[in-house]
């Protein structure tokens, strides 16, 4: 079975995908990264409902996008990339969302390390590292835990002999592990603080399983790693604990929860042009309207009018954070970070919900016709749900009303 064929959850060892061919390109500004976006949507898009239906995994999609020379568009410029501006990022992440959600999502652990990297990482381990970013080697996720109190009480430790460290234990939800070819694993030390240890896909005792069941975001195959005495290099063990300090901040939560929304609002933007096309071309206007055509019923011009709207009010607002965490990346301090999570928070509210609302409102407008099993439109709203339950909006609400009524500044971990 090649990569390209994985069909289905058999619980399968997968063995790791081949090294990035040579030459991919180094993308040099955020216009030309861009321009680069919307030309490899444009390549991902046709077939993502099919592939969901066959939950097959899209890897030459993702071959495509990681090839492209987009997944180092974050590299620092001292370190021989182009800096993008987050604005610019989250731009990249809504195309290629709006293709294939699942596809997008692969990317974001992979930035999230980038940025840890670039607030974290001694230079050594910086130039190491993002040179193997820039030949387009990916990042793949082993962080969360079942079984433990919430998601941050790891029980996965490291244990440190000579010049290595010791990783055992179970990861799930590994978006990205699959298709990586290193795997950030996320470890605690003797004292509690977490770090990145980052391992070979390939290193003895790290086995990834496919065995993501979940009805939405198939393509992400977001199964269990595995870890029986994986051996990784303590010069490539990042503190990123550090970003979390109350008295020097980084910018590490505010990213991670932006690439989110990012994701979201593709999904949204993706529901909402498929609804246009739908009334166009399915839908029959109400019977009571005396209208000819659904696009002429005035309930219908109503609710599209007001999905727009949202999601246009959501992108300006996932720019204002874009700009934000700018600021808080190149100026970092407890108030600039607070103004990074804020904003985002805000963004990640709207985009969140009106990817959840797109998604179903489509069925609404196209009408009966729609839910045909043979479309598979329902995957849109399967994977806006699956994705958005990642952080709870109820949260966001409330580290956005504490902060504005009584001065509190946002909890600092990777959720908020």
């Amino acid at each position: 079975m090649t990569h390209t064929e994985f069909v289905g959850t058999g619980e399968t060892d997968v063995p790791p995908f081949p090294l990035p061919p040579a030459g991919v390109p180094v993308i040099a500004n955020d216009d030309a990264a861009l321009r680069i976006a919307a030309e490899v949507a444009r390549q991902i898009a046709p077939g993502a409902a099919q592939r969901d239906h066959e939950n097959r995994f899209p890897a030459r999609e993702l071959d495509i996008f990681s090839g492209s020379g987009l997944w180092g568009i974050t590299v620092p410029r001292a370190y021989g990339g182009a800096a993008v501006s987050y604005r610019t990022l989250g731009q990249v992440i809504r195309l290629i969302a709006k293709a294939d959600s699942a596809v997008a999502q692969l990317s974001q652990n992979h930035f999230a390390t980038i940025a840890s990297l670039v607030s974290c990482a001694s230079p050594e381990q910086a130039r190491d590292l993002f040179a193997l970013v820039l030949k387009g080697y990916r990042f793949g996720n082993a962080f969360s835990e079942r079984g433990i109190r919430h998601v941050g009480a790891l029980k996965t430790r490291f244990q440190i002999t000579g010049d290595t460290v010791t990783l055992n234990g179970v990861k799930h939800y590994c978006t990205g592990a699959l298709s990586a070819h290193l795997v950030q694993i996320v470890a605690l030390d003797e004292d509690g603080h977490s770090h990145l240890a980052i391992a070979e896909r390939h290193a003895p005792g790290l086995n990834v399983i496919n065995d993501w069941s979940a009805f939405g975001q198939k393509g992400t195959a977001s199964g269990t790693v595995q870890l029986t005495n994986v051996q990784v290099p303590r010069n490539r063990v990042i503190p990123v604990w550090k970003a979390y300090r109350p008295d020097a901040p980084f910018a590490d939560s505010a990213i991670s929860q932006f690439i989110q929304a990012a994701i979201d609002a593709g999904l949204a933007d993706a529901a909402i042009d498929a609804t246009i096309d739908l009334v166009h071309t399915r839908a029959r206007a109400w019977i009571d309207s005396g209208q000819e055509k659904a696009s002429d019923d005035p309930y219908t011009i109503q609710m599209v009018g007001a999905l727009k709207i949202r999601l246009n009010a959501g992108l300006a607002l996932l720019d204002r954070a874009g700009d934000a965490i700018d600021y808080a990346v190149s100026t970092p301090s407890a108030q600039s970070v607070a103004t990074a999570q804020i904003e985002t928070a805000q963004a990640k509210v709207l985009t969140t919900e009106s990817a959840m609302e797109a998604t179903s409102r489509l069925f609404e407008l196209a009408g009966a016709s729609a839910t045909d099993r043979k479309l598979n439109l329902d995957y849109l709203w399967r994977n806006a749900r699956t994705h958005t339950l990642h952080d709870p909006v109820r949260w966001k609400y409330a580290i956005v009303g504490n902060y504005y009524l009584n001065h509190a500044l946002p909890p600092l971990h990777a959720w908020s």
